[in-house]
């Protein structure tokens, strides 16, 4: 599981004393001016700690992602690493939830189910949720948006945690299993596609957005992404026949049974699976049994909570929130205050959104199609096995993570958790680090103990500056594109 490396110098230790020291500030944070379900939303700058709980948040952030991005081009050693990352969870597993309150909307979904009724037909509101005060008040008369699978473990955490506390613990135990199993799977990916273990265990666990936010927060992202790597790592390691390719996307049907997110991998997940030359018979000979048992996994899932596919109809309410951190709404503000000029009412939102994801499905395609000919062009596999056998799943999880940081970009609505997914697929295939590695530290300082989004405080300054970013970005492209 690991490799050598070398005895960690004096930046190391550093590194990882500071991020400890950081981790224990974001916690003090937390019980001062956290997500407690006592305490409903407010500005937490007028809580009766809330100074100090904010100065404890900022100085303790500040130190976990500058120890992290201090060694984004490798830890010592991947044992290294996988000590100082566990190190630094250790006061993040005994902090209330932080930076979020979605943890209370999982625990009013399955008491929802639990209790019998659907939480995709209505909110845990109507519902009759006795925790529906420690829910956001976005989120209480919006049904799930998650998968049933994730539906079925909230329900059984409501029901093996009994009360609220009971229920937040289980829910968290279940976002670390996820966490782990992910960091199991960085090293084995990590090799296949020849990038070093010890720089993929380091950017893909000790990243504050893991600890933070997947532990801490315990957002279900951290179940699917430990299904999701499961599933990838069972895929490139399989030598031959048909049964790992099912038991692949049988994985990769249960990470999408949690978070629908995890659906744009599955074709790069083909892709992964071609064995010999890249030829359409090829594909379907072996990605089809990959495509075919995430369908099957799916479907019983669904079949199996007596829920079906409501799910999919929850999804439209998770761009309620608008925010300027979606790159796509920001436009769409941006031509509110341009309309407003001209007397116009606003309105533009929703049709940056619609055109956000039609380009993203443009997107995809082409990252796709981009990454089976670059396999393609590769040759037989008999003539250059070894440069092969790094370069198939390199490309295939490159061009996964492309396609979630895509999706990031491009949704309706961006939450820094969801940067976690491109994060670790990119730390195991990627080439160069900086372009990924540079947001996911920025986007660490979006949110406030108690779940506040400095996006709410920040809208026109944010809106504006992420629309010239977008159309820096553009000139750039296509600047490139000319060259």
């Amino acid at each position: 599981m690991t490799e050598p490396g070398l005895p960690p110098d004096g930046r190391a230790r550093s590194a990882r004393w500071a991020g400890l020291a950081g981790a224990a500030l974001v916690t003090v944070a937390g019980w001062l001016g956290g997500a407690l379900p006592t305490v409903p939303p407010h500005q937490p700058w007028r809580m009766p700690h809330g100074p100090v709980a904010l100065g404890c948040w900022l100085l303790g952030t500040a130190l976990m992602v500058g120890a992290w991005w201090a060694l984004r081009r490798g830890a010592p050693s991947t044992r290294w690493a996988y000590r100082t990352a566990g190190l630094w969870l250790v006061p993040l597993l005994l902090a209330p939830p932080l930076a979020s309150r979605d943890i209370y909307s999982y625990a009013c979904q399955g008491w929802t189910y639990a209790a019998g009724a659907d939480p995709y037909a209505a909110g845990v509101a109507a519902a009759g949720c006795p925790w529906v005060d420690s829910v956001a008040p976005l989120w209480r008369d919006t049904p799930a948006p998650y998968g049933p699978l994730f539906v079925l473990l909230a329900a059984l955490a409501a029901t093996v945690g009994g009360g609220l506390a009971g229920t937040v613990v289980v829910l968290r135990l279940l976002a670390l299993a996820g966490v782990l199993l992910a960091g199991l799977c960085l090293p084995g990916l990590a090799r296949a596609c020849g990038v070093p273990t010890r720089r993929a265990a380091w950017l893909g666990l000790a990243s504050p957005l893991v600890g933070v936010h997947l532990v801490a927060g315990a957002h279900n992202d951290a179940l699917m992404l430990g299904l999701l790597l499961l599933g990838l790592l069972v895929l490139v390691r399989a030598s031959g026949g048909v049964r790992p390719l099912l038991v692949a996307g049988l994985l990769l049907g249960l990470a999408m049974a949690v978070k629908a997110t995890a659906v744009v991998v599955l074709p790069f997940a083909a892709l992964a699976a071609v064995r010999g030359r890249y030829t359409v018979r090829a594909l379907l000979r072996d990605g089809g049994p990959v495509v075919g048992g995430a369908g099957v996994a799916l479907t019983a899932v669904s079949a199996l909570s007596g829920l079906g596919l409501g799910w999919i109809g929850g999804l439209a309410h998770s761009g309620d929130s608008q925010q300027w951190t979606s790159p796509p709404t920001a436009v769409g503000f941006v031509v509110d205050y341009l309309g407003a000029l001209a007397g116009r009412k606003p309105g533009a939102v929703p049709a940056a959104r619609a055109v956000g994801l039609v380009l993203l499905a443009v997107l995809l395609v082409l990252l796709w199609w981009r990454t089976w000919s670059a396999l393609r062009r590769r040759g037989d596999v008999r003539q250059r096995i070894h440069r092969f056998a790094a370069a198939r799943p390199r490309a295939a999880l490159f061009g996964a993570g492309g396609a979630l940081a895509a999706t990031m970009a491009l949704a309706p609505v961006f939450h820094p958790w969801y940067a976690t997914g491109p994060l670790l697929l990119l730390a195991v295939s990627a080439a160069r680090t900086g372009w990924f590695t540079l947001p996911c530290a920025v986007v660490v300082f979006l949110t406030l103990p108690d779940g506040t989004s400095l996006a709410r405080y920040t809208k026109a300054p944010g809106a504006i500056a992420m629309t010239a970013l977008v159309v820096a970005l553009v000139v750039l492209a296509v600047r490139r594109r000319r060259s």
